[in-house]
């Protein structure tokens, strides 16, 4: 009867989560399908069924995809593969830096690790947004502006990918690295050989957070590339407004080709992200 009324009690709990769960959902999602149900109507008719709420809110009279080839004959289209070219080098090359930096503060023992770690944790709870001017001037005199190494380098350091990879390094046993240090590996073939073969989801999640960081970066792209030859989709999404005015099929159309890219990988990589987050490692 217990495990009955337990079994039964679980049911009740999980129906009202779901109860609220689902409005919630809907709630949260309202705007992005709004978004991208505008992106397919005719400019005049975008707000006419806003106010009040109707059917054809959220279902168009009209279906058109007129505002995506528009897009896509734009210099966006440019601006979108700058944000590919700069999102793909900042995870290849943030992951080499960030794997590599969290296996030296797991497994190496050096005078100030511990200070080392601290202060990594320190930086990235600070908002870049408090270090973007003085930095973007300083990318200036080196030369770095419109540039994509000027774009990619802010990206390099995340403090979040290198913790997260850290964390799970440390749950590694450590008789795996002690063996192979015995038979002759050097300690970059104890993380290239061990750690790194043991480490695809943790990888993963480090590289979306990556991927995510670098491609929803505005602010500064903004400061930094300006020029129309290295601008990137969330900065070029910015100029459908103009003087003449806004041009809201097109900007819509523009938000969910730029939105779409992060949630295909997201969908893609949802298991391992997952893994990655709640793992800390293999146990002996």
């Amino acid at each position: 009867m217990s495990s009955t009324a337990a079994t039964t009690r679980e049911r009740r709990t999980g129906r009202r989560a779901l109860f609220l769960a689902v409005p919630i959902a809907l709630v949260s999602i309202a705007p992005l399908l709004w978004a991208l149900i505008s992106s397919v109507r005719p400019g005049e008719e975008i707000f006419r069924y806003l106010s009040p709420l109707v059917w054809q809110t959220f279902f168009p009279e009209q279906v058109t995809l007129a505002n995506f080839v528009s897009v896509l004959d734009s210099p966006f289209a440019l601006a979108l593969a700058n944000s590919v070219i700069v999102a793909f080098f900042s995870v290849v090359l943030g992951l080499a830096v960030a794997a590599l930096a969290a296996f030296a503060l797991a497994c190496l023992e050096f005078r100030g690790r511990s200070v080392v770690f601290a202060l990594m944790v320190m930086c990235f709870l600070v908002p870049f947004e408090a270090i973007a001017i003085p930095l973007s001037t300083t990318f200036r005199d080196l030369g770095l502006a419109n540039s994509y190494v000027g774009l990619i380098l802010p990206a390099l350091g995340n403090g979040l990918s290198i913790f997260l990879l850290r964390q799970f390094f440390m749950g590694v046993p450590t008789s795996l690295g002690e063996a192979a240090r015995l038979d002759g590996l050097t300690w970059f073939g104890v993380f290239w050989r061990i750690y790194l073969p043991l480490s695809r989801g943790p990888l993963i999640g480090a590289g979306l957070i990556l991927f995510v960081f670098q491609w929803q970066s505005f602010l500064w792209p903004l400061l930094i590339a300006p020029a129309p030859d290295v601008r990137v989709a969330p900065v070029a999404i910015a100029d459908f407004a103009q003087q003449t005015g806004v041009d809201f099929g097109q900007m819509f159309a523009a938000a969910i080709l730029t939105s779409a890219v992060p949630l295909l990988l997201l969908l893609f990589f949802q298991r391992h992200f997952t893994g990655s987050t709640a793992s800390s490692g293999s146990k002996e």
